[in-house]
This record gives C-alpha cells, sequence and structure tokens, in this order.
C-alpha cells in the first residue's frame, strides 16, 4: 500500500494527520536548532525525501481526505495528548512539515514525521506538557475532530531511545472504526524545532504491535541536525 493510501485508512483510525501533509507557513522569521532564522523553506529541507529511507515510500503530499484541524479531548487533562495527532503538535507551532512514509517491508506500517518550529520556551513547554499529560490523563481518552470521534484506549507512556535534546513517547490502542489498531507516537526536541513521530499498523493482525522504526526516526534527526548547522 501506498503513502497515500495509509493515510486515507489511517486517518480514520486516529481522526488526524498521520499521513503526508503540509501546513501553510506563517509570516514572519522562525528560529532554527542553530540558534538562526528558520524559515518554511528551511523546514522543507530538513524534511524526509524520496531515498531518504531505504525500505520506505515517502510522499509529501495531503491525502484528498485527510482530516484538517485539532482533535478535541474529552477531558482538559488529555488536550496535550490529543493535539498533538492534529495538523500540528499544538497552537503555538510556528510553521509544520509532514511526510508520510510506507513501509515495503512491513505491510500494514503505516509511520510519519513532522518538523515543526518553535520558540525555545513553546518547544520545552510542549515536551513538559505531553509528559504531565501522559500522568493525569490516565489509560484512556477520546477525541472529537471534524465530527470524526476516536477513542485511545491502554494509553501508556514507554522507553523510546533517540537522539535530540529531549523526548516523550508513549503508545495506544485506538479505535474509530472497526478493530483497534496499536499506535505508537514520538515527539523529539532538538533545539526550537519539534519533531513528531506517528507510527500505526493497520494490517489487522492479532497479536499487532506499532513501534516507531529507528531507522525513520535516527535518519530524520540526523538530517536535521546537517541542515541546522548550514
Amino acid at each position: 500500500m501506498r503513502p497515500k493510501a495509509y493515510a486515507r485508512a489511517a486517518v480514520l483510525v486516529l481522526t488526524a494527520l498521520l499521513g503526508a501533509a503540509c501546513t501553510g507557513p506563517p509570516d514572519g522569521p522562525v528560529e532554527s536548532v542553530s540558534g538562526q532564522n528558520r524559515t518554511p523553506t528551511a523546514l522543507h529541507r530538513a524534511a524526509l525525501e524520496a531515498g531518504d529511507v531505504p525500505g520506505y515510500e515517502i510522499s509529501g503530499d495531503r491525502s484528498p481526505d485527510a482530516v484538517r484541524g485539532t482533535p478535541i479531548a474529552d477531558r482538559a487533562a488529555c488536550e496535550p495528548l490529543a493535539e498533538v495527532m492534529g495538523e500540528a503538535p499544538d497552537g503555538r507551532a510556528r510553521a509544520t512539515v509532514s511526510r508520510g512514509l510506507g513501509s515495503r517491508r512491513t505491510p500494514g506500517l503505516a509511520v510519519s514525521a513532522s518538523l515543526s518550529a518553535y520558540s525555545a520556551p513553546d518547544a520545552k513547554h510542549l515536551i513538559a506538557e505531553l509528559r504531565t499529560a501522559l500522568t493525569r490523563c490516565g489509560k484512556e481518552f477520546t477525541t472529537v475532530l471534524d465530527g470524526r470521534r476516536a477513542a485511545y484506549r491502554e494509553v501508556c507512556a514507554v522507553p523510546y531511545a533517540v537522539k535530540g535534546d529531549e523526548s516523550v513517547s508513549w503508545t495506544a490502542s485506538a479505535l474509530a472504526e472497526g478493530a483497534p489498531a496499536p499506535v505508537h507516537i514520538v515527539v523529539v526536541r532538538q533545539g526550537t524545532t519539534i519533531v513528531r513521530f506517528m507510527a500505526i499498523n493497520l494490517s489487522g493482525r492479532a497479536p499487532a504491535t506499532a513501534a516507531v522504526p529507528h531507522e525513520v526516526a535516527d535518519r530524520q534527526l540526523d538530517k536535521l541536525a546537517r541542515t541546522g548547522k548550514s
């Protein structure tokens, strides 16, 4: 299945932007991981492209039926976990560029990787808020976006070794239509850039698991570090 097809299926489960998309750039300069102005063009330059990750098809085109906007959680404590699954990690993002990846080796695995530019304080606050939400939200919450409801059960923080200044990682079982699908989300702060990875297993096989592939996370963070120095 190609990345766009993955995105169309995943959006029914996540009611969010799992597949490929590019959000519009804001006006004015945006800080970079190197302390200089990072423009939306620089975010595109740092994002994964075809050939960057062997074994994956990469797309930057928005799926025609992708859900736009920000999911709304049923409880205030869960809002950061819901918002991070929207078009941008939260409303403080100054620009976001996303990619959808379809695995050729693992049928049913869909992955997304996005880069978002933040101010330094806002980037740090986002990571802290996600950590707090994981401790306060409990093991289940629901979201609504564009009239579509999704339930996230078995929400659990999990360790994930990844580069960057700091990160937070969790898994959940997502249910919107049909059988539950395992989801894994990793959010990394690298300087003033928030890097967000999502993986979902749409195979429908039991037992099913989902994990953000390290080859995707490592190559994206390495590419961001390289472009931040240029």
